[in-house]
């Protein structure tokens, strides 16, 4: 399964979102520290739940870092999170 799916699937599975955007930015950021040829090294992932209404910047980017789990953040370079109440 490609990580985009995986990345997707989790998100879901956990915050049941309004909206979710999952995008590979890796080619963006050839030649720079962390890329690796093939991508899915830098990701761009904006969602919105109603779940993230109580919670801090913080801890939403924290909840989705959990939901996600060490075995993808840790293949992860880059991760550009918008996380939004919606």
């Amino acid at each position: 399964m490609a990580m985009a799916e995986e990345i997707r699937l989790r998100l879901e599975e956990a915050f049941s979102p309004s909206a979710l955007a999952v995008h590979d930015d890796s080619e963006q950021h050839r030649g720079h520290g962390g890329y690796r040829e093939g991508g899915e090294s830098h990701w761009r992932v904006e969602i919105a739940a109603p779940v993230f209404a109580e919670m801090s910047r913080i801890e939403r980017h924290r909840a989705v870092h959990t939901a996600l789990g060490p075995e993808i953040v840790g293949r992860i370079h880059a991760l550009q999170l918008s996380v939004t109440a919606g």
